[in-house]
């Protein structure tokens, strides 16, 4: 039996779990609210680790989670706290399953000294090991300063809630909105809760770890078709509700978006608008959910509708390679839609097919040239301009017949550039149709490597 003494002892025990809140956000993300904790009793400094790691089931499937512990030190890194976090993340890669990590943490635990910088190298590395072998996700929920905002940003997918704090250092704008806009986030809530909700959806897009096959779903078809814009072409492919945007708040031009298609996980990387150039942000937002979709073999249809690059400085030429060398590395499905303006660059990145695309469609009214058609006027048929009265009104003449004859889909269809020219309410069919037969696509004709060189 008990005595006194130890009961009194569980009393308190349990009166402090019952009000951190690191519980209450592990029971707002796991199913019913149900986990089973890991290391209880791990202190530092005689005080509590500062960090809650637990296990439990997320959408019906095993994941791991740990929370900090803000009530505890101010949630406070020491080596005990860091020894819980690289358990987690070393079950996780053992197992093959997910984990989710709440940051709300107010830095070091001085205390330990050197200890503290080892404590962040080990979670460092763990976190980078697990990239890519696992889905990684990160939750904001209060402060994440110093080098723990460094490991929260490795993961795939980062949330965070409204209110939140996320910096490397002392000075900037640590908000969620200018988190949202430098891209450094995924996603922002308005609240633990949403934040919690917006996890569930995105781990029930992604397989359980690299090995293992796309999570399968019922689905139903769009409701409405349209192309009018990067949004409209996510909504006109993805199955109707699926769609969980990335990184909204970055790259304005462009759309990412896990979805599923046909009732299996896709990405879908809309690029560009008719009035639109993809900027340097655009780039590296395409980039990286291209090397996210390839590290879990999801297939990646993209939209393609823009002029080209913004090359208007070195910057932009840097990040339209980066983009480029990505898709050229993704050994995943590729399927590409033109479905309005793809000139020069932007085609050969995007549709091209002996980098770029295992399958390439195109709508019919799509514009497909190595330049834009009223340069490829005034330098194919500048004799033919010379004397006119209303130059410009000839020149506009000149390239709509250029964009309607040597630049149309069909044009590119006879050349090989195109594989078919498809209707906008067959594309998503016809998508549907390349996912199936590329099911099972393999690795071949590649030179061993470690890994490609990508600009900085």
């Amino acid at each position: 039996m008990m005595t006194e003494s130890q009961k009194s002892k569980l009393a308190e025990y349990t009166a402090a779990k019952a009000a951190c809140p690191a519980r209450e956000r592990l029971s707002a993300l796991f199913d019913d609210g149900v986990f089973t904790e890991t290391a209880n009793g791990r202190s530092a400094g005689g005080d509590p680790s500062g960090v809650v790691t637990a296990y439990g089931y997320i959408n019906g499937c095993p994941a791991y989670a740990f929370s900090q512990d803000s009530t505890s030190a101010k949630g406070a890194v020491s080596r005990a706290h860091s020894e819980k976090v690289c358990r987690m993340f070393d079950l996780a890669a053992k197992n093959g399953v997910p984990v989710v990590g709440i940051y709300d943490s107010c830095g070091a635990f001085i205390e330990d000294g050197a200890d503290a910088l080892n404590a962040y190298s080990a979670m460092l590395l763990e976190a980078g090991n697990l990239s890519g072998v696992v889905p990684t996700v990160s939750v904001i929920a209060g402060v994440c300063a110093g080098s723990m905002a460094v490991v929260a940003a490795a993961a795939d997918y980062v949330v965070m809630t409204e209110g939140a704090e996320f910096y490397a250092a002392v000075g900037g704008d640590s908000s969620a909105k200018a988190a949202a806009e430098s891209g450094v986030v995924s996603a922002v809530a308005e609240n633990d809760t949403a934040a919690m909700e917006s996890v569930r959806k995105y781990l029930s897009l992604m397989p359980q770890n690299n090995l293992s096959p796309l999570p399968e779903y019922e689905f139903d078809a769009p409701a409405a078709v349209s192309f009018e814009s990067a949004s409209d072409s996510v909504m006109s492919i993805a199955d109707e509700g699926s769609v969980l945007e990335l990184r909204a708040g970055f790259g304005k031009a462009s759309v990412t978006a896990l979805c599923t298609i046909g009732g299996t996980t896709a990405g879908i990387a809309a690029a560009g608008k008719a009035s639109d150039k993809l900027t340097a942000d655009d780039c590296a937002k395409l980039a990286g959910f291209v090397r996210l979709c390839d590290a879990f073999s999801i297939p990646v249809v993209t939209v393609v509708d823009t002029e080209g690059f913004d090359m208007s400085g070195a910057e932009s030429v840097r990040a339209a390679a980066r983009l480029s060398g990505a898709y050229a590395d993704a050994t995943c499905a590729k399927i590409a839609v033109v479905s309005g303006k793809a000139y020069g660059a932007s085609f050969i990145a995007f549709a091209g097919k002996n980098a770029a695309a295992d399958q390439v469609f195109a709508l019919p009214e799509a514009v497909i040239a190595p330049i834009d058609p009223v340069t490829a006027a005034e330098f194919l048929y500048h004799d033919k301009l010379k004397g006119a009265d209303d130059l410009a009104a000839e020149r506009n003449k000149v390239a709509a017949e250029y964009a309607e004859n040597e630049a149309s889909a069909f044009a590119a269809a006879e050349k090989g550039a195109v594989d078919d020219v498809v209707p906008a309410e067959s594309v998503r069919s016809a998508v549907m149709g390349v996912l199936d037969i590329t099911a099972g696509k393999r690795l071949n004709k590649r030179l061993p490597k470690k890994h490609s060189v990508l600009p900085l």
